[in-house]
């Protein structure tokens, strides 16, 4: 391509000269036959090259491919960042019924369900570490058995990590409770450890079609991430207690059993809603792609109440 280029640079054609035999203006022969000289050997460079290539037909694609081979390189990195810098703010949650009833303990706020080889484990969930004083934040549904348990038998048991990935394991004792919002705080002893809070965000401006990302424990499979979109805004779905959750998060990001209480959050890593439901295929079990979250901002509302009042302020004054 310099070859070609270098015609662009080359002198004007010299001024024509009359002979006295003709009165035809002719130019000059050596310059024209200077200019055939390297057009001839750019054309037979540029031939060679590409003979040369034709043995190696891939060269081609190869080039073209690496801009978009790095950026889609600098994408992956980039969510892999976000997994790694958001799911240790992540939970899982296992709701347990106990063979018998625990004695207390002067060890405190010791890991008895840990100590219970018999208990049985009746459903898993999602959570998210919403202070650094160990409280968490899930769906009600994940722990609506020991909300409502009278026989003592019922507990959970909760795997965090600290903010430097060690994981453990922590009973999980409920603080509050709205099933309006399908909402629960849970509460674990962190003394000795150093939790990482999520970053909580607005719902407020999301917009559909913007990338979402789900972390959560699905069928009991540890700190999985999917990836999706916002698929829709203003949602209904129906809560625990009969009425109306409205306002609520639509994206195809994969939700299924297990996802229940953890984040959804966005490209920056922000909690942006809380992953609720999905609608299932008729007898598969399987999702369908459409799934929902409570927005955050119904969240941040509602936490504080649960968290000082262990109901939500609707219910102060009832």
């Amino acid at each position: 391509m310099e070859m070609l280029a270098s015609l662009h640079t080359l002198p004007s054609p010299l001024p024509p000269t009359t002979t006295s035999s003709s009165s035809e203006p002719s130019y000059k022969t050596p310059f024209i036959t200077r200019r055939r000289a390297i057009i001839s050997a750019s054309t037979a460079a540029i031939a060679s090259l590409l003979h040369f290539s034709n043995p190696i037909p891939s060269l081609y694609p190869a080039i073209a491919l690496q801009p978009q081979q790095v950026e889609l390189d600098q994408e992956e990195d980039r969510i892999v960042r976000l997994f790694q810098e958001t799911s240790p703010s992540v939970v899982f949650i296992e709701d347990l019924e106990l063979a018998k009833i625990p004695k207390s303990s002067s060890k405190g706020d010791r890991d008895v369900v840990a100590e219970d080889e018999d208990a049985k484990v009746e459903g898993t969930g999602s959570g998210f570490i919403w202070d650094k004083f160990g409280h968490i934040v899930t769906n009600y549904h994940v722990v609506d058995k020991l909300a409502t348990d009278q026989s003592g038998l019922q507990s959970c048991k909760v795997l965090l990590a600290d903010s430097s990935g060690t994981s453990f394991y922590k009973e999980g004792k409920i603080v509050g409770i709205d099933p309006s919002y399908d909402l629960a705080v849970l509460k674990v002893d962190v003394e000795g450890y150093e939790l990482k809070p999520i970053v909580v965000g607005t719902s407020r401006d999301l917009r559909v079609g913007q990338s979402c990302f789900a972390i959560g424990n699905p069928f009991g499979y540890e700190n999985t991430l999917t990836t999706g979109v916002v698929s829709g805004l203003g949602r209904e779905i129906p809560s625990p207690n009969g009425r109306a959750i409205r306002g609520a998060i639509q994206t195809d990001a994969a939700i299924n059993a297990g996802n229940s209480g953890g984040p959804l959050i966005d490209s920056y890593g922000h909690v942006i809603g809380v992953n609720t439901a999905t609608f299932t295929r008729k007898g598969t079990g399987i999702s369908s792609g459409v799934n929902f979250a409570i927005p955050i901002d119904t969240v941040v509302r509602t936490v504080p109440y649960l968290i000082v009042y262990g109901t939500p302020y609707s219910n102060r004054f009832q």
